[in-house]
């Protein structure tokens, strides 16, 4: 069995002890195995300050786009394989193999991108100077600073690609050295990526670490300068929060947890139109891409009230045509979940929001898929509950199932739907399929305080836009409340993160002489 090393203090290292063992989740068989064990997380930690991090952040912007760009291409030149390895260990089909990968090359391309557009300088100008008194001689400034640490990045079982590349592409055009550690049961992806990153000598040595197996005492080697990033389950997430480097060091934590994302038809979007088309489209993609477990697939979806049942019938009749089974046969369109316990949840969330007062099944459930014994595999599940609004359908405005679980419910106006998405308690992304002039921008105004990011349905775009559920480089990830509150990639604003805002003040010529001479304001 393949035994998966980590990548820390500039060498493969294995760790001892009783492995976890990473599974095909389609068959249950074993793949490999991967412990962390007795590694020396302090040295790999001062490695990565005292090696990487001066090799990064002596670098011009320029000069890391293009370290990012020969990454991406050093990915794309392993494509094939790399969606071999997703299907095996991660039970993609093709396409969300794809999905995954094509976003990890695709990011690491756009910011090295964004690299070579701010130039040959290291800091970045924030907005415009001011003379803070009467005298014209002073002058402030400020300017974004590269930190002197490195960046812990905790990444979720589901896109051990995408994970990876999204956090550490900002990280490193920000001047920062990363220690990656994805999720233990999907890491054979993310151990490969970094194998070939290794292999090609892309960057720096220092710049990059790996940790297969648990974190153990990482987060106690950190200190004032370092950053940590976090994507995975709230509960985790409340438990960091209280670390001690969090609390004691002004360890910096960024965080994308739960969410409950919405998706609305507006009153306009009527049957056969472009814009109900759209919605049909999106949402059952966004429900069953990945098996559902993408943070930002569809949970909820809003209808007008007086076309609850024919919506609800149109939805699930799309879900009904998905093709459970192996991601290696080529028929399959909904592979399985990642791990016997994930599909288990999954079972108990539904199970839960069925038992919801008002709710109803109308297509899938907690059962067993008929045909398929072996491998972690549940049937795509729309529920319907009729009120909403009322305090017993608290469980579905409050449990997020993370699998191909979403729930139809009606609305009766502009103001009522507002207050119905908004008890998700804040979201990664709200989408609104509407061309209404008058309903779109009311919506806008409502939920834009309680989402990191919202999709704009319309006829126009028809064909046009990859939908809600696909996390684009160049505009914000993350989102408030229970989404973690967290701001990842949004192009030059996710490299603040990882760079300290210093006010500049004195002499207006001493101080306009360190402003770079070519960069794009970070904010």
């Amino acid at each position: 069995m393949l035994t998966l090393r980590s990548y820390v203090s500039g060498s493969w290292q294995a760790g001892s002890g009783v492995p976890a063992v990473l599974e095909n989740p389609a068959t249950e068989e074993p793949l490999a195995q991967a412990s962390s064990h007795d590694l020396n997380f302090g040295a790999a930690v001062e490695y990565a300050r005292r090696v990487g991090g001066p090799a990064l952040a002596g670098l011009s912007f320029s000069a890391r786009g293009k370290l990012l760009s020969a990454a991406s291409k050093a990915l794309y030149e392993k494509r094939d394989e790399l969606i071999g390895l997703a299907i095996d260990n991660g039970g993609n089909t093709r396409g969300d193999a794809k999905f995954d990968i094509d976003g990890a090359i695709g990011t690491l391309a756009a910011y090295g991108e964004l690299g070579a557009s701010l130039g040959e300088t290291t800091s970045l100008r924030d907005r415009e100077g001011v003379q803070p008194t009467r005298s014209a001689k002073l002058w402030g400034e400020h300017l974004w600073l590269s930190r002197a640490g490195v960046a812990v990045h905790i990444n979720a079982f589901n896109f051990p690609a995408w994970g990876l590349a999204e956090k550490a592409a900002v990280a490193w055009l920000a001047g920062m050295p990363v220690i990656s550690k994805p999720a233990t049961s999907t890491a054979l992806l993310a151990h490969r990526i970094v194998e070939i990153l290794v292999e090609k000598a892309v960057l720096p040595p220092g710049s990059l670490g790996l940790i297969c197996g648990s974190a153990g005492s990482l987060l106690d080697q950190l200190g004032d300068q370092d950053v940590v990033a976090f994507t995975g389950g709230s509960e985790t997430a409340h438990t960091l929060r209280r670390h001690r480097a969090i609390v004691e060091c002004g360890v910096r934590l960024n965080v994308e947890a739960d969410s409950l994302n919405a998706a609305i038809l507006g009153p306009d979007g009527e049957t056969g139109s472009e814009v109900y088309d759209l919605f049909l489209n999106d949402v059952a993609r966004d429900i069953t891409q990945k098996t559902g477990q993408k943070c930002t697939a569809v949970r909820r979806i809003f209808v007008p009230a007086s076309r609850l049942a024919d919506v609800a019938a149109d939805l699930a009749d799309r879900l009904a045509g998905c093709r459970i089974g192996n991601p290696r046969d080529e028929a399959t369109t909904l592979g399985p979940l990642s791990t016997r316990a994930q599909r288990e949840a999954v079972r108990a969330g539904i199970a839960q929001l069925a038992a919801t007062p008002g709710a109803q099944i109308l297509l899938g459930g907690a059962d067993a898929v008929p045909g398929l014994d072996r491998g972690y595999f549940v049937r795509p599940t729309l529920l319907r509950c009729d009120d909403p609004a009322a305090s017993s359908a608290a469980t579905l405005h409050r449990v997020e199932v993370f699998g191909p679980v979403a729930t139809i419910m009606p609305y009766d106006d502009g103001a009522g739907l507002a207050q119905l998405v908004r008890r998700g308690g804040g979201g990664l992304v709200a989408s609104l399929y509407s061309d209404d002039r008058h309903l779109v921008p009311q919506l806008v105004m409502a939920l834009g305080p309680y989402h990191g990011r919202l999709f704009l349905g319309s006829a126009r775009l028809s064909g046009q836009s990859p939908g809600p559920g696909t996390v684009l480089p160049q505009l914000n990830h993350g989102g408030p409340g229970r989404a973690g509150d967290g701001h990842e990639l949004g192009g030059v604003r996710g490299m603040e993160f990882y760079m300290q805002r210093c006010a500049i003040q004195g002499y207006k010529p001493t101080v306009e002489g360190l402003l770079p001479r070519s960069s794009t304001p970070a904010t």
